[in-house]
């Protein structure tokens, strides 16, 4: 019997594409990469057109030899690693280890693991598609010149163990440029009015902002300015001058991009972009659902598309045809237009049937999974309904020479938002703002003036989702890269997280001043995004891989040999901490290791004592006499801990405050959710509770 084998990338996929061929079909697994530049040397030779040299990867030993036996015994094989650049590499790097040609159809894809589209898949082979191996090529070759270049550069000059990269050095740079706007702002003193007004009709208490004036917006700018305007409505009616009803309409957001599922992850879950592609990766390989076995249930996640498949549109029709009834399916279903270069041979994100509902899969799935499941299919299902529809009404009122305006809306459909808005969405934006029904010359009663003073407050810094969305959007990497990326940047002490925003630290200052006064363009957002259309044009066919890598190389060279002999030794001093070393008695330095900042002895290696950094709490331990005080786990996760540890081995994820429990007088715990803020006791014998709609 003739019998042919299925290579692809993951174990995991295995099991599930196994059960939706026929049992002349083997299916195995590379475990990801099998070949690639060696750790050791450059691996690039850069006289010979940049000709790279290739190795099996250390441990891949073992995985290309069964690959190989059962290559031999096959009269047919299928490459069926991802679909997307490295996928295509990969299935390149495994044609010249078994002796494929890459122009006979061996390479086949699938964008989601069902068995429909496996069994498409192995009836449609094609070959291997080289402009998309030679653009993944460019990108490693790449990489590998700024990294290999650069880091030994940083370790001569700065210090071991730093490195720098094409898209790492810019999302640095653009934390750094974050701290210089925020360091350069100058605050600013302004004042909002608000007017309580009386309609005695209604006896309804409206809301109205003082605009300026019939001709222009009036900005207050001091207490003085303030004075003078509540000095010139005293005495003065408020009469309603004109009414504008209207209607405005909310349109459904598209379905998932690899960047949006990640922003909105972060912001909805808080679920970092690494955790995010593990799970998505976990569900798009393969979840074993009782009754059905092992089912991809989301299309391929690394995308930069928004596009759906007619067949993908159709089964959402016909679901929320069914589930919701006519009026909420949207029949002019518009997709945004798409530049050509992004990956749009994928799709969105979306499940691989509208089907199967987050609710009626929940038992398979584990929290996690659960959570980010039902996220994707939610923002899938509501892109294929109508807008929300809003009534609106803008009421402007006149006091004297003076405007004050008052808006409200009411929500008349709900459209898409009946299954899912947006995580940055505000409560207030979707609240419903009555107004009474009131008429043109209307004279209202004031009830009072809310006079407040403001100041205008520097930019935030970036947060992952925050970070992830400009970099999308200045084009800067990939969307498999935007976790890898920010894992380097705190794994190399560049930046550290102040609860959820990036700050730069002083190592990460150093090194981006460096590089922007002696690498300009490897830190410049602006060239690093045109390289990734170069990048892009290489994948189209338009553009010969060797050539953009040579317009590179030269003049980045030039400017290497310039800096290895202009650059001098950088000094980064340690920052000293008020803790005595209690073995020689010098003040501990603060130092950076793998899972963050610790203590160490500046008398090092004479003295070699360490120490974790604590913070203290405040609160006592409620099983002993000890203090709480705060700890990081290895994977840098904060907990809170007895310092009488290991004696005492009370522990608690949630933030001990200094709040009583009014039930025991013991200290409450602060909990923090998605929606909500949670106070419990700390008291394991108390029951005491207390949910809060907004963070504390």
């Amino acid at each position: 019997m003739k019998t042919s084998l299925v290579i692809v990338e993951s174990p995991a996929k295995v099991k599930t594409i196994k059960k939706f061929l026929s049992s002349g079909y083997k299916v195995e697994a590379t475990m990801g990469h099998i070949r690639d530049l060696p750790k050791s040397q450059l691996g690039i030779d850069v006289d010979n057109d940049f000709e790279p040299k290739y190795i099996t990867i250390r441990g891949k030993g073992q995985t290309l030899d069964k690959l190989k036996k059962e290559a031999k015994g096959c009269d047919k094989i299928y490459l069926a690693t991802d679909p997307d650049r490295e996928g295509e590499a990969i299935s390149w790097h495994l044609s010249k280890i078994l002796g494929i040609n890459p122009k006979e159809n061996c390479r086949i894809e699938f964008n989601e693991i069902t068995k429909s589209a496996v069994q498409s898949a192995i009836k449609k082979p094609r070959s291997i598609n080289m402009d998309l191996v030679d653009a993944q090529q460019a990108r490693r070759v790449l990489d590998r010149l700024v990294g290999y270049k650069i880091s030994p550069l940083l370790w001569k000059k700065v210090k071991k163990g730093l490195s720098a990269g094409r898209v790492q050095s810019v999302a640095v740079r653009l934390i750094y440029d974050r701290e210089e706007e925020i360091r350069a702002f100058i605050t600013k003193e302004y004042w909002n009015l608000n007017a309580k007004l009386l309609d005695n009709k209604s006896k309804k208490i409206i809301d109205a902002k003082f605009y300026g004036n019939s001709e222009r917006k009036i900005e207050i700018n001091s207490e003085t300015e303030m004075e003078k305007l509540l000095k010139d409505l005293e005495g003065k009616d408020y009469k309603v001058s004109k009414i504008k009803k209207g209607e405005k309409k909310r349109n459904a957001p598209l379905p998932f991009t690899t960047s949006s599922m990640q922003q909105e992850a972060y912001r909805r879950l808080g679920f970092s972009t690494k955790k995010t592609m593990i799970i998505a990766q976990q569900l798009y390989e393969g979840i074993d659902i009782k009754g059905e076995g092992t089912i991809g249930l989301v299309s391929y996640i690394r995308t930069d598309s928004t596009r759906l498949s007619e067949e993908a549109k159709k089964d959402a029709k016909d679901f929320i045809l069914g589930k919701y009834g006519e009026q909420y399916y949207r029949k002019n279903n518009v997709q945004a237009k798409s530049d050509k270069k992004v990956q749009d041979a994928h799709e969105g994100i979306r499940p691989t049937s509208a089907y199967k509902e987050p609710q009626l899969i929940k038992d398979s799935l584990e929290k996690d999974q659960y959570k980010l499941y039902n996220l994707i299919w939610n923002r899938f299902i509501a892109s294929q309904m109508e807008p929300a529809v809003y009534d609106t009404v803008t009421i402007d009122i006149t006091a004297g020479d003076y405007l004050f305006k008052a808006a409200g809306s009411t929500i008349r459909f709900s459209g898409f938002m009946l299954v899912y808005t947006e995580g940055k969405d505000s409560k207030e934006e979707d609240k419903d703002v009555i107004l009474p029904e009131l008429s043109e010359g209307k004279v209202l009663k004031l009830k009072k003036l809310e006079p407040k003073q403001h100041f205008t407050e520097p930019p935030l810094r970036y947060t992952e989702a925050t970070l992830v969305k400009v970099l999308e959007e200045k084009g800067i990497g990939r969307p498999s890269t935007y976790a890898p990326t920010i894992s380097t940047i705190l794994a190399r002490g560049y930046v550290v997280k102040d609860k959820k925003f990036f700050v730069i630290t002083e190592l990460g200052e150093t090194v981006t001043k460096l590089l922007i006064e002696n690498f300009k363009d490897i830190v410049n957002v602006e060239f690093t995004a045109n390289m990734e259309k170069d990048l892009d044009n290489i994948a189209e066919g338009e553009q010969k891989w060797i050539g953009v890598i040579r317009d590179f190389y030269v003049p980045f060279n030039k400017v290497l040999e310039i800096a290895e002999e202009t650059i001098g030794k950088i000094e980064i001093p340690d920052e000293v901490s008020d803790e005595v070393c209690e073995f020689c008695g010098k003040n501990l330095v603060f130092k950076m290791g793998r899972y963050g900042k610790f203590l160490a002895c500046p008398g090092f290696p004479e003295c070699r004592n360490t120490k974790p950094i604590v913070e203290s709490t405040g609160v006592g331990c409620p099983k002993c006499d000890g203090q709480l005080i705060g700890r990081k786990t290895k994977k840098g996760r904060k907990f809170f801990g007895c310092s009488n540890y290991p004696k005492c081995d009370f522990t608690t994820w949630d933030e001990p405050t200094m709040e009583i429990c009014p039930n025991c007088k013991s200290n409450l715990l602060k909990k923090f959710s998605n929606k909500q803020t949670i106070l419990k006791c700390i008291n394991e014998n108390c029951d005491y509770e207390n949910k809060i709609d907004k963070k504390v």
